[in-house]
């Protein structure tokens, strides 16, 4: 069976002291258990470890040092997660916590290892409470307050749906909070539908995520054919409601294009390091011969990024795609219209590919 994939924001797990807001989880842990014991499978994914940290330490604001950031996901997590275990346990629910990083989601035996972990746990009927590994996570500290990972977990699993659940009762207009006369958005069928509304980019001081992230992170999950809704955790059966088909908060019908987990995350959660502008001739190949771009291809090298680092790839100022560069910026214009040979030549172990056709997505 296909399961939930449920997504807890850090306003909804914490207040603005870092507390645990333990009415607001007893609540939906009511619902989650309701659900679990009529058969359903359920894999939750929760924000709030920094915020639980900050409470426990007494930190009144979200800190931008990484170490900082680290360590008070540290302090939060397990206790997190221990809310978590011991309202679900009461409940006659089984869970286990599972830590994640988007290499785990990128890299393909990891991501393989943690399907079949999921998958397991599921067939076991234990609920999973994913969090990201924020105190071993290299790159920035939280891909939109998890919205990216919830995102990931649904492909990955081939969820029936993924419920995003926040303080607003979904998409508006506009911002209601400004706007007395912004109006909810019930039904998104095209993601083109949303150009001209102003999703902004809000947020708790506990959290790192907003409404951008949410409706990037349903694009996500749509153009892999899974349905999303965002939809209020502070609402009573918002949850109930929305998994069983009824109308709550804004839905993301699903698309028809499939696309690789992998190359989702790329597309839409890896930031762009700097930019490499091709020739007419690699454009073409990239677009429709579905080629792996090589040095020999390259007319120019904007910013500076390291090998493994994402970039953008343009020509005659139109964005081609994105992919992961294989050279820092500095290699990549010591051997930019290059052929192979000259390129073997000036660096010996490098990749004959810039970027690899497998770590390439179009635009």
């Amino acid at each position: 069976m296909s399961p939930l994939v449920v997504k807890l924001g850090s306003s909804i797990v914490a207040d603005d002291r870092g507390e645990v807001r333990a009415d607001v989880l007893a609540r939906i842990c009511d619902e989650l258990a309701e659900l679990h014991h009529a058969g359903r499978a359920i894999v939750v994914v929760t924000s709030g470890a920094i915020a639980r940290g900050m409470g426990l330490m007494e930190i009144p604001l979200r800190p931008r040092a990484m170490d900082e950031l680290q360590a008070a996901s540290a302090v939060g997590q397990g206790k997190l997660y221990q809310v978590y275990d011991q309202l679900l346990q009461a409940r006659g629910v089984p869970t286990a916590q599972v830590l994640l990083t988007f290499f785990d989601m990128s890299a393909r035996t990891h991501y393989v290892n943690a399907r079949q972990t999921l998958r397991r746990l599921l067939a076991w009927r234990v609920l999973p409470v994913i969090n990201e590994n924020d105190t071993t996570t290299t790159d920035e500290i939280s891909f939109g307050d998890n919205d990216f990972l919830a995102a990931q977990v649904a492909i990955l699993l081939g969820a029936e749906l993924l419920l995003l659940l926040t303080e607003a009762e979904g998409l508006f207009t506009s911002d209601p909070r400004r706007d007395p006369g912004a109006r909810l958005v019930e039904e998104v069928e095209e993601m083109e539908a949303l150009e001209g509304l102003q999703i902004g980019h809000a947020t708790s001081i506990l959290g790192s995520g907003g409404m951008r992230s949410k409706v990037v992170a349903a694009e996500m999950a749509t153009a892999a054919g899974i349905p999303v809704i965002i939809a209020s955790g502070l609402e009573p059966r918002a949850l109930t409601r929305a998994a069983a088909g009824e109308p709550a908060g804004t839905r993301f019908a699903p698309r028809e294009g499939r696309y690789s987990s992998f190359k989702l995350w790329l597309k839409y959660a890896k930031p762009v390091r700097g930019q490499v502008v091709v020739d007419a001739g690699a454009a073409t190949a990239l677009r429709e011969g579905g080629t792996s771009l090589l040095p020999v291809g390259i007319v120019e090298v904007v910013g500076s990024f390291d090998a493994g680092d994402a970039v953008e790839v343009a020509h005659d100022g139109d964005v081609v795609g994105k992919g992961i560069s294989n050279y820092s910026a500095g290699e990549l214009r010591r051997v930019r219209g290059l052929k192979s040979p000259a390129v073997r030549e000036l660096l010996p172990r490098a990749s004959e590919e810039a970027v690899h056709r497998d770590y390439f997505v179009l635009a």
